[in-house]
């Protein structure tokens, strides 16, 4: 997914850096289900088949952690998720308050993977006059104009933007105002934060054109190979559509 945020340091406390950071949820989920089979150990080679990476990237990831498992043995499947989620401090409990109950927002409070996973919704927040005082997952929904004592109230320090994209720079401005420093932006558009603040943003409609321009090209492979041309040709053939003008010209190669 894409990711909004200020500029940041390349690595994180202890010197894991961000790419390894972003992998080790996969790890832990991959663990998780290991550890719901009962499965005592595991090996690199089978923990990285079921997180999708290789595993000489797995085992460099994990020496951050300085766990290298045992020969002959592999890893120790529930000591993994221990180490894990303590460094990914889900070994607390962590308020999160959900903001813009509409249709996505509904969804994600209903979302049962939170408490799991170490995260508790402590409140539902919302605009909407109509919907304060209404229950969405056994949470009443709270109006804006309490944000802030509900941060206070609560001790959050992570928030959900779910709002309309109009609305989620101000929504932002006050979480950040009543001392919220990790935002997962849900809204499409980009949000601009101070530094100390992080903010993670996912936009379901650019994963969906991602997945379009794949399915466009596999249809354009399939095309070609109906029409009797190699694969070289329909790239060849891409490529030259993708270098030409809207009026058909290709532009000219500029001297360096």
């Amino acid at each position: 997914m894409a990711t909004g945020r200020t500029h940041r340091p390349a690595t994180r406390s202890r010197g894991i850096p961000e790419a390894t950071v972003a992998r080790l949820p996969l790890y832990l989920r991959a663990l998780t289900a290991l550890s719901e089979r009962s499965v005592p150990t595991v090996s690199s080679e089978e923990l990285a088949a079921a997180a999708g990476v290789n595993s000489a990237k797995l085992r460099k990831d994990f020496s951050y952690l300085g766990s290298y498992g045992t020969r002959g043995v592999g890893y120790d499947v529930e000591y993994l998720v221990y180490q894990i989620s303590r460094e990914l401090g889900l070994t607390q409990d962590w308020p999160v308050v959900i903001v813009g109950i509409g249709n996505l927002g509904a969804a994600l409070a209903n979302y049962g993977g939170f408490a799991s996973r170490g995260f508790r919704v402590a409140a539902l927040i919302d605009a909407d006059p109509a919907l304060t005082g209404k229950a969405v997952a056994g949470i009443p929904v709270q109006h804006t104009d309490d944000l802030e004592k509900i941060i206070q109230d609560n001790g959050v320090s992570i928030g959900v933007i779910a709002t309309p994209a109009g609305a989620a720079q101000q929504v932002c401005d006050r979480l950040v105002a009543a001392g919220v420093t990790s935002i997962l932006n849900f809204a499409p558009t980009v949000l601009n934060v101070p530094d100390g603040v992080d903010v993670r943003k996912v936009d379901l409609s650019i994963e969906l054109q991602i997945l379009a321009f794949h399915e466009q090209r596999k249809a354009g492979e399939e095309a070609a190979a109906a029409a009797g041309r190699p694969a070289a040709a329909a790239a060849a053939v891409r490529k030259q559509s993708a270098d030409q003008g809207p009026d058909g010209d290709v532009p000219a190669v500029m001297p360096a």
